[in-house]
């Protein structure tokens, strides 16, 4: 009974630990900015990819580097999931600052197209992607730096953007044609991927009766390296310092000389950069597909929620909880100690299953917030105010 609770214990907050790493650049990105991103669960599902491909770059390699590949991994999936939420950021977020249901609307659109990118990528797209990009930001910066032409900047580039977008298209078909990569398979596909955990990372740590997975292990480590990592840089660096800033007071922060866009794009970058490492995480526990970010995102809102918005304590605690709270209920422990007391054993039984768990898990948040709206640590202050 004992070894089975403390078996049940270890589980749990190993998938607290799960949800608090998918959580945490959503606590940066809702609870610091306030924006409702719905595309946070692709950009984890864009770091679970990016592990995909250095997985088999790695075997291809061969030799040492395939028990090493989650290290780089880690750190390529950080940078692309970090550079996707900086374009996100400056050519959506920016301009919808201040307006919950557009911003909500617009991220869950690129939501969709994030998964539709992932299911239909491959030569050609990337291709056209590519000279698109180049000739309409190029156009860009060079009216830009014209000043008599910007007056006229915005209704040139209007004109500009079917044109830039027709020839990248006629040059991504000519070459797909030439080359005949206009009949290779997508890179992905609609179907789930595989991941494989390095052999340093299979098996487990016997302890007592216990058995503890090494990539569980190995998760609630980086977990523990990521909060760290982000309670110093918000705590001790300079540019924390401005982005807490910002959140007290924009007004403010701008008259004292903080460049406040500039904080918006870094801010937006690291918790996108945050889901990319959840992905990469995650991705050793499952296979990985297009709807990978979905399986998550309504989890790690309630951990930002019941923790407290923009509360990085607030957060850990209230990861810890669901996950530990989910798992006892779902794999049926409470129902094995409650043994004794036949009405609570056949109650925690009826919830002794994944999906009625989190039913219960829905119910018992639910009933917190009407207690403690503004979470296990609601804010105070300025921030409130605003």
């Amino acid at each position: 009974m004992i070894a089975g609770l403390l078996d049940g214990l270890f589980n749990g907050i190993s998938i607290g630990a799960v949800l608090l790493l998918a959580a945490l650049g959503l606590a940066i990105v809702f609870g610091l900015m306030n924006v409702i991103n719905l595309a946070h669960g692709e950009l984890i599902m864009l770091g679970a990819y990016t592990t995909f491909v250095v997985q088999n770059v790695c075997k291809l390699l061969g030799g040492p580097w395939f028990d090493l590949y989650i290290f780089p991994a880690l750190v390529l999936a950080f940078v692309v999931a970090a550079l996707v939420g900086l374009v996100l950021e400056r050519g959506v977020i920016r301009y919808l600052y201040g307006r919950p249901l557009e911003t909500l609307l617009a991220t869950w659109g690129v939501s969709l197209i994030l998964q539709q990118f992932v299911r239909s990528v491959n030569w050609v797209l990337v291709i056209e992607i590519a000279c698109f990009c180049s000739l309409f930001f190029t156009a860009w910066w060079f009216l830009s730096r014209r000043s008599h032409l910007l007056r006229i900047r915005n209704r040139v580039l209007g004109m500009l953007l079917p044109l830039c977008l027709a020839i990248a298209i006629a040059i991504g078909t000519f070459l797909g044609e030439t080359f005949k990569l206009a009949v290779t398979q997508p890179w992905f596909g609609a179907q789930n991927v595989d991941v494989t955990a390095p052999s340093w990372l299979r098996g487990g740590l016997a302890l007592g009766g216990l058995q503890l997975p090494y990539v569980r292990l190995f998760i609630i480590g980086l977990t523990i390296v990521c909060v760290a990592g982000i309670y110093w840089f918000l705590q001790r660096s300079t540019w924390g310092l401005r982005i807490r800033a910002v959140t007290q007071n924009r007004s403010m922060s701008a008259c004292l000389g903080i460049p406040t866009q500039k904080v918006d794009a870094l801010t937006f970058a690291l918790g996108s950069g945050l889901a990319g490492v959840a992905g990469c995480a995650l991705s050793l526990l499952g296979s990985v597909g297009p709807n990978t970010g979905q399986n998550y995102i309504v989890d790690t809102f309630m951990v930002v929620v019941v923790g407290g918005v923009g509360k990085l304590g607030g957060s850990v605690l209230a990861a810890l909880a669901i996950g530990t709270a989910t798992y006892l209920l779902g794999s049926g422990t409470l129902a094995l100690l409650f043994l004794p007391v036949k009405p609570l054993a056949d109650f925690f039984t009826f919830f002794a299953n994944t999906s009625m768990a989190k039913v219960m898990v829905f119910v018992l948040i639910i009933a917190f917030l009407q207690v403690r709206p503004g979470g296990i640590f609601p804010q105070k202050g300025r921030a409130v105010d605003a």
